[in-house]
């Protein structure tokens, strides 16, 4: 029987090769390092559920922003634990918050970083919630100018980016508007515009501080159940003026990151989350799984998918993977 023509594995046989006609380059210049900023001084304590992970005071962070930069990461997100916490997460707006203060101390350091910031209240609320209490439930509209005014706050202190994780409906219009109200129109907003309620986020509850008190998200953050509703939630904060949107989580959401990127010509972005994160570095703790070789296998999947940016924790041990370090 004569052979077929077509020998598909000519081109897989040496690394060369392989790179040359390879359909989806991951580079760290898509990655963004999620981090957790505390208050004090000197303060670096390792998250129990994420290796590697930290929360930190605002002088520490810069020591590893330094760090970022120089693996040629492009950004960071910044998540708040704060000193003090009430019904309204009105500490999130003070403009000395422990965010406010981590922008202000990585701008002086003069670090070439884009800075993106996390909007939303549950780090701050005494009840965990994403918005404001009333009734027994999350206010969608009582939230909405305390979110406008944290990111203006984060806006004032130096930020790149505002990402509204909250999924309150009309937030990116608020947040918007308050922002070119006051001569901010040059910040960008990234919206969580398809965050899901998953049991994928339990260490960042830890990370983040940010447990419910009662009750869960399931009333604000979308159903795992549904598709067709990320179309909808993304058009709707591109209407409102969003500038990118995010899909989270990204591995168990991978059929939603290829809808949203074939449906929407804007930046999409994916965040490789803390579950996913932690589910692999308890693998590789027990040898199950190669851990570097797993996490750019993972990684290359979810840009395959269509993630222009990846928001993940191994963006700093990626880089180093990329650059065969």
């Amino acid at each position: 029987m004569k052979f077929p023509a077509q020998r598909p594995r000519r081109l897989r046989r040496t690394e060369a090769l392989r790179g040359l006609v390879r359909e989806t380059r991951l580079t760290a210049s898509g990655l963004i390092y999620p981090m957790f900023v505390c208050p004090g001084s000197k303060v670096r304590k390792e998250v129990g559920s994420m290796p590697g992970v930290h929360q930190q005071s605002a002088d520490q962070i810069v020591e590893e922003c330094r760090e970022v930069e120089q693996l040629g990461l492009p950004g960071i997100i910044l998540f708040g634990l704060p000193e003090t916490k009430d019904t309204t997460g009105s500490s999130s707006l003070a403009a000395d918050g422990v965010v406010q203060r981590a922008i202000a101390a990585i701008r002086k350091a003069n670090l070439k970083l884009l800075i993106l910031t996390d909007v939303c209240l549950c780090e701050y609320t005494d009840h965990g919630h994403c918005g404001v209490i009333k009734g027994g439930d999350v206010d969608n509209d009582a939230t909405l100018p305390i979110l406008a005014e944290q990111a203006l706050s984060h806006a004032r202190a130096g930020a790149d980016i505002v990402a509204p994780s909250d999924m309150m409906d009309g937030r990116v219009a608020a947040i918007r508007q308050t922002l070119d109200q006051h001569h901010f129109a040059n910040v960008a907003i990234l919206s969580y515009a398809a965050k899901y309620s998953s049991g994928f986020y339990g260490p960042f509850r830890e990370a983040a501080q940010s447990t419910p008190q009662f009750g869960d998200r399931r009333s604000y953050q979308m159903d795992p159940a549904n598709a067709r509703e990320a179309l909808k939630e993304v058009a709707l904060d591109l209407q409102e003026g969003a500038d990118m949107v995010m899909v989270k989580p990204a591995l168990p959401y991978l059929d939603i990151i290829r809808r949203v990127r074939q449906r929407f010509d804007v930046p999409v972005a994916a965040y490789n989350v803390s579950g996913e994160y932690a589910m692999l570095k308890a693998a590789a703790q027990k040898g199950w799984l190669d851990e570097q070789r797993v996490a750019l296998e993972i990684l290359t999947g979810i840009r395959r998918a269509g993630a222009d940016i990846i928001l993940t924790y191994h963006a700093k041990d990626a880089a180093r993977w990329l650059k065969g370090n």
